[in-house]
């Protein structure tokens, strides 16, 4: 999808510590992560919505 590599990983990496801080990004991924989490189960709920009907 994206085709990055370690470096770009890196790098990225570093941005978002030098954006966000050190103490901040656990905060940042824990929240994306719920998001993520929040996403897929209500698309499961809309697909097992979908099959009933």
């Amino acid at each position: 999808m994206f085709n990055l590599g370690p470096s770009e990983l890196v790098f990225l990496g570093l941005i978002i510590i030098l954006l966000f801080g050190a103490k901040k990004v656990p905060e940042l991924f824990a929240s994306l992560g719920q998001g993520i989490r929040e996403f897929k189960k209500a698309m499961r709920e809309v697909d097992e919505d979908a099959k009933s009907e």
